[in-house]
């Protein structure tokens, strides 16, 4: 299941975390080719202010993901809904009040930013500023639809508004230039109304009855953005140290290889964002099942989790380092057209960098899935050794012995180093050298129920609903419970799992239920997950539950009269009902 899960979810993870770079990507060589060098400048004066915005929706992503996929996993609706209006809340309210603050404040923020006040590109660094800043609110809103849109199971939504975005970026960047004769504050613009154009169609699903999410100002609870803090810390960590490194490498260049190396690696950061955006794809997908699963007690399904995320982080990076080893100079000349020896030398530096980018997906995997797990200070170290820290030491070392190749190195020796480190960490722990899913998972060793108090199964049929009933009747008799008790668990199964078949299983479609039954102490839980249509059988009792007619569903009625408590919960498009009894 978890590998089904991975696999619907990864394509339109990847496109989500891609869309942010995209659209600079996008604006930077419109810029670049349509307005000219000035404007261009304009916009890298611009570009903190927007790295600013998007950071600050990179961190509510990230923490919402830690927050909620916690409570799904223990079935928490109720405080699911409640971070749903609290981020959305903070989140559109922090990004109207500093799109205010920069309007107040626009000329001297430019001459701060670094364009001489005066002149033509203070005035284009402020007219690009005006245009973004208008889409501020939908940049952040955006970014905070991503991971509830994941939970949901609606990938076709996200994949839609990130391609329709995306497409409407280029079109409105082209008509802003060729059409209106509206420069560099069309671009703005641009990029504005297609984050507007990409939230309006992610709003259909939010504002549509499908919506699994209860938005209310009743649900608002402040207390929630100290989890979304805490769980966004390491994006923020991210953004940090990454700019302190931007900033050291740009001295070392300059030092070692003057303006052309300066300009060589402003295209290759650039690029870099394209690779990234992979590993951070699937560390993303890693978060949230690592924390629906963390939050279930699941040791084994945490194990296929890890194993799960590397095998895809491994192979998909190893493709885009080999695309891009082959593609680098045509790459590199979408953005100088007139400097062979800068072309020359942003392409041999970009396929150096390349090297960095398999350890760099690994660091970036386990770090998102530390932060699920409940691991933050492990997953910030991580952060910061991988993001600064390891690589300026390899920069600085390495600058001295080999000049420009050894800055472009630095990021793969960097990297490296930096998953050794934390390597060492678990190892030690551990007890001894072993790349297995057990060592990186860094469970804490009370953690879930010993594997002889878990039982399993999959279920595909009516006939298998059967021998699973009988099977946990078995189960519950091995570990001492009595005959009645054994009874009411495989009954409970039969009942409920029949009726997901009856009326959910749909002919040639590929169903399933996944059963997981734990002895827990004193209590025993029973979590049923489907990938049928969605019912909440709980909600479905409340409604139904003064009917006079004792025979009106009798199935789910039995159930739930032997049962201590019921929680339901939609998850990444899988219904998910946990039952103790």
């Amino acid at each position: 299941m978890i590998k089904r899960v991975f696999r619907q979810m990864l394509f339109s993870q990847i496109l989500s975390t891609l869309a942010v770079t995209l659209c600079m990507l996008i604006d930077s060589i419109m810029i670049g080719r349509f307005l000219g060098v000035d404007a261009m400048a304009a916009y890298g004066f611009a570009n903190p202010i927007l790295l600013a915005f998007t950071a600050l929706g990179c961190m509510l992503s990230n923490g919402i993901q830690y927050v909620c996929s916690s409570y799904m996993g223990k079935g928490d609706t109720e405080s699911i809904d409640k971070c749903f209006t609290t981020a959305v809340t903070v989140g559109v309210g922090v990004a109207l009040l500093g799109m205010v603050l920069v309007f107040c404040f626009l000329s001297p923020l430019a001459t701060l930013l670094g364009a001489e006040s005066g002149s033509e590109i203070h005035v284009m660094t402020q007219r690009y500023l005006t245009g973004f800043l208008i889409g501020a609110p939908a940049v952040i809103g955006a970014q905070i639809m991503i991971p509830y849109l994941q939970m949901a199971g609606e990938q076709k939504i996200l994949i839609i508004a990130v391609g329709a975005m995306t497409a409407a970026d280029i079109v409105f960047d082209i008509l802003a230039v060729r059409v209106f004769d509206l420069g560099i504050l069309g671009m703005g613009l641009a990029s504005s109304l297609s984050y507007i154009f990409a939230v309006g169609i992610g709003l259909t699903y939010f504002l549509g009855k499908r919506s699994i999410y209860r938005f209310s100002f009743k649900l608002f609870d402040f207390k929630q953005m100290k989890g979304v803090g805490v769980g966004g810390g390491s994006a923020a960590i991210n953004q940090i140290s990454f700019t302190f490194l931007i900033l050291l490498v740009n001295n070392l260049l300059e030092s070692y290889g003057g303006s052309h190396a300066v300009a060589a690696y402003s295209v290759i950061s650039t690029m870099a964002n394209i690779c990234y955006a992979f590993g951070s794809g699937v560390g993303s997908i890693g978060l949230m099942l690592g924390g629906i699963f963390y939050g279930e007690e699941d040791r084994g399904s945490i194990y296929t989790v890890v194993r799960t995320s590397v095998k895809y982080a491994l192979v998909l990076d190893a493709a885009v380092v080999a695309v891009f080893m082959l593609i680098a100079r045509p790459v590199a000349s979408l953005f100088i057209t007139n400097d062979p020896s800068t072309l020359d030398l942003t392409a041999h530096g970009f396929r150096i960098f390349l090297i960095s980018i398999i350890p760099s997906c690994l660091n970036t995997t386990f770090k998102n899935y530390y932060t699920g797990v409940k691991r933050i200070a492990f997953a910030n170290t991580i952060s910061f050794l991988q993001n600064f820290l390891m690589p300026a030491v390899c920069a600085v070392a390495l600058a001295q012995i080999l000049g420009t190749n050894g800055i472009w190195l630095s990021f793969a020796c960097g990297e490296a180093l930096a998953l050794l480190i934390f390597s060492a960490v678990l190892w030690k722990v551990h007890g001894g050298v072993a790349l297995t899913a057990e060592t990186y998972s860094y469970l804490p060793s009370d953690f879930g129920v010993a594997p002889e108090d878990s039982l399993e199964l999959s279920i595909r049929s009516a006939d298998e609903v059967v021998s699973a009933s009988m099977t946990a009747g078995e189960f519950c008799r091995s570990k001492g419970q009595s005959t009645r008790m054994s009874y009411f668990m495989a009954l409970c199964i039969e009942e409920m799992a029949n009726n997901v078949v009856s009326h959910g299983f749909e002919e040639g479609s590929d169903n399933y239920i996944e059963l997981r039954l734990i002895k827990k102490e004193d209590r025993w839980i029973l979590r049923l997950r489907d990938n049928c249509r969605s019912f909440d059988p709980v909600h479905y009792m409340e409604l139904h539950k003064t009917e006079e007619d004792p025979t009106s569903h009798i199935g789910i009625r039995m159930v739930f009269a032997v049962v201590k408590d019921a929680k339901y919960v939609n998850s990444l498009g899988l219904n998910n009902l946990t039952l103790t009894l």
